[in-house]
């Protein structure tokens, strides 16, 4: 029988100067904010907290152990970007290429001028699916790109940001899978999480599923946004989904782009290092630091037409901001997943800070378990 694990205790390891960082991972377990969870802070490459804590499922019934994975959901979009900019550094794909150079049945219904660029930084007017779907079509490659290949835009590509919050799995997906001949989860897994022996997945092998702790649903589910055929409900509704979804075979082993990346905060923290330390992590390079630089040229600006908030936007990730201020450095990026999941890749301290959990909060764009970890890193940077 597993011995009962003390709350607010956690396992791991921590650099003295980060002991901030530990306090506040302990502290969010001892409140109850967290069930299960991991924290990771990475700088120059080579990690100094690698923490974990709580239990694996609602039940508490399971350690969460130093191997345990979950659903991050959009926290698994900075690894796609990456995947994404790693191609355009190697001239497989151009950022500035229309989406109908690799994927002609997307210009139609007026999407020729899309650029790859637009679907990477949520510009592409094509946000979600006009024509409904339920969630079991989201693991139907051929008929999710279809759909999206033959519908209008919602608005005036490149002119304004909307979160594509379930779709550009399969929008950046398609261009890479037309560009190169295989699919974005298996790319990612040989070129970039394997050479830095990550273990984080985008369509998970079943020889993992006994490390995955199942997310605990927030209580409200996903927040009401308005009635009607707004752009938003449109994009958050359709299909509909509920966290328990994550929980089934098909989730695991579809190759979800955007929202179905399974790991922990230290592969998430590791393979991000890549970003943060200008392209190469333990004498292997990954980018460029031109395409590294990529990231910081800011795409949107202003209110989301989906989130409803003032963000602003560079190539695959959200950039530090008044509205949104992740850190003190100017080239400074993040993102995070439903529920609370979130990155923050600073490349001007090459730091990065990465955080998951089990126990969903409410809404989409993070709570204080994530920020207050980061605010601690920050502390500790800074001695």
């Amino acid at each position: 029988m597993t011995a009962a694990r003390v709350p607010g205790t956690v396992d791991g390891t921590c650099a003295p100067r980060f002991a901030g960082v530990r306090d506040a991972f302990a502290a969010n377990f001892a409140s109850g904010l967290d069930v299960g969870a991991s924290v990771a802070v990475a700088v120059d490459g080579a990690l100094e907290v690698d923490l974990w804590g709580g239990y694996a499922d609602g039940e508490r019934t399971r350690p969460w152990e130093r191997d345990t994975i979950v659903t991050v959901f959009s926290t698994t979009k900075t690894m796609m970007a990456l995947t994404a900019l790693m191609l355009a550094d190697r001239g497989a794909i151009d950022l500035d290429a229309p989406v109908a150079r690799y994927w002609p049945e997307f210009a139609a219904n007026g999407k020729g001028d899309v650029r790859v660029r637009h679907v990477l930084a949520h510009t592409s007017g094509v946000s979600g699916w006009q024509e409904r779907l339920a969630v079991e079509d989201l693991y139907d490659w051929d008929r999710a790109t279809g759909c999206l290949a033959a519908q209008a835009p919602w608005w005036a590509p490149g002119t304004a940001s909307g979160y594509h919050a379930l779709n550009q799995g399969f929008l950046v997906g398609e261009v890479v899978r037309r560009a190169t001949g295989e699919a974005m989860g298996t790319l990612f897994a040989r070129d970039i999480a394997a050479p830095l022996g990550a273990d984080f997945h985008i369509g998970l092998a079943a020889e993992h599923d006994a490390r995955v702790s199942r997310v605990i649903p927030p209580v409200t589910g996903l927040p009401r946004l308005g009635d009607g055929d707004s752009i938003a409900i449109r994009t958050l509704g359709n299909p509909p989904l509920r966290a328990e979804a994550t929980w089934t075979e098909a989730w695991r082993r579809a190759e979800l782009g955007a929202v179905g990346g399974h790991g922990n905060a230290r592969s998430v923290a590791m393979i991000q290092s890549v970003l943060a330390c200008g392209g190469a992590v333990g004498g292997r390079r990954l980018l460029s630091q031109e395409g590294c630089a990529a990231v910081f040229q800011e795409e949107a600006r202003g209110m989301d037409l989906v989130l409803g908030v003032p963000v602003r936007l560079g190539m695959g990730y959200g950039l530090t901001s008044p509205e949104t201020p992740m850190g003190p450095n100017p080239r400074t990026c993040f993102w995070g997943g439903w529920g609370g999941s979130l990155v923050v890749v600073d490349c001007d301290a090459r730091m990065v800070v990465a955080y998951v959990m089990n126990r969903m909060g409410e809404g989409t764009l993070g709570d204080a378990r994530g920020i207050s970890l980061v605010l601690a890193a920050y502390a500790g940077l800074a001695g």
